[in-house]
């Protein structure tokens, strides 16, 4: 009987949270630049992390992700070459320190126990669709129970400090892809400066999931690297460029006009700003920065007459079809030619609960 309920309480004290995918919908990269943007959360993929109470602090790699031991020295290098040098151990690791941090910052007291720390992920690598950050999302949730302080730490603050753990690591991210991982559903963000210098956040105002029509996402099975697409952009805007500047602000109205567009289920004018959102950016990054393969997963949907843009930095595309199945039939057929895969999209609606609600600035 003893073991029995041992294992029972074990399992009641097991804390599983998952963090989704996010699809940019409108106005990426313009978060990184003080603009406005129009994300989702998106259904076809997770991660889920795992806490269990233990008697020492375990962070424990993934069998796959945080692979080790190698079958040759051939097996260890294709490894390296597919998967690149980085699971997520160092990613529950700083988000555990920055977790601590501002809790010792804003004088949080936390209970002095200690945890054991797994995590499981299906999103496809490298197919900026925040894969990183969905661990570190669901991490920190974790974290909020098992210390009993979701109440003390406000929504509109947890997207900067899953963003500040994986700065610590130099990822390359703005605050998008992480408010609609934490918020879930379908959210319309403006980061204004004035607002970001002060408040150290943005604005960000949850959207009925029931206004998106029908959506696609068509990625690559083995794409591109999306840390390093915004770096010269980036110095030009620093340093003035006027094409830069002006550009990125049409990004950040293509956002604002989106939100109009979306509540009036205006979904001819949703299209041309998706495709006017992709036409700034490759204008801005060039094709050198994009990647072929990224360009030809824009044209392939262009080509069949549907909307096309970057979920994120490349990798994977958005596409809507105004013309219903006969077009998305098309594109079936388009994308198996091509080689790339294509998903109807599922959004996933808000995760806030009653606690994370009751901590938003009114």
């Amino acid at each position: 009987m003893g073991g029995d309920h041992q294992a029972k309480s074990e399992t009641a004290s097991l804390i599983e949270h998952r963090a989704y995918a996010r699809v940019g919908l409108l106005g990426n990269p313009s978060d990184v630049y003080f603009g406005r943007t129009i994300s989702f959360s998106l259904g076809n993929f997770w991660a889920t992390v795992c806490l269990q109470p233990s008697d020492d602090l375990v962070i424990q790699p993934h069998p796959i992700h945080d692979l080790v031991v190698f079958k040759s020295l051939d097996h260890l290098v294709n490894r390296l070459d597919s998967e690149g040098y980085y699971g997520g151990v160092r990613l529950l690791m700083a988000i555990c320190k920055v977790f601590l941090d501002y809790c010792k910052e804003n004088e949080i007291q936390l209970e002095a126990r200690n945890f054991t720390l797994s995590y499981d992920t299906n999103i496809p690598r490298q197919t900026g669709l925040s894969g990183s950050s969905a661990i570190v999302c669901a991490a920190l949730s974790c974290l909020l129970d098992f210390y009993k302080v979701r109440h003390l730490i406000k929504v509109e603050v947890r997207p900067g400090l899953v963003l500040s753990a994986e700065k610590q690591l130099g990822i390359v991210a703005g605050l998008q892809d992480r408010v609609a991982q934490v918020y879930g559903g379908l959210v319309y963000m403006e980061f204004d400066k004035e607002h970001m210098d002060t408040l150290g956040h943005g604005i960000y105002t949850p959207m009925d999931v029931s206004l998106l029509p029908p959506l696609h996402l068509v990625y690559a099975e083995n794409p591109s690297d999306s840390g390093k697409v915004h770096s010269t952009v980036r110095q030009r805007w620093l340093n003035g460029d006027e094409f830069i500047i002006s550009s990125m602000t049409e990004v950040a109205n293509i956002a604002l006009e989106g939100r109009t567009a979306l509540l009036e289920k205006d979904y001819t004018k949703l299209a041309a700003l998706m495709n006017r959102n992709f036409d700034f950016r490759r204008s801005m990054f060039g094709d050198d920065a994009l990647g072929a393969l990224n360009i030809e997963m824009v044209e392939v949907a262009r080509r069949v007459g549907a909307a096309s843009k970057f979920t994120g930095s490349g990798g994977a595309v958005v596409v809507f079809c105004p013309d219903g199945p006969s077009q998305v039939k098309l594109l079936e057929d388009a994308c198996q030619k091509a080689g790339f895969k294509l998903e109807p999209i599922q959004v996933v609606p808000s995760l806030l609960n009653e606690v994370d609600l009751q901590t938003l600035s009114k």
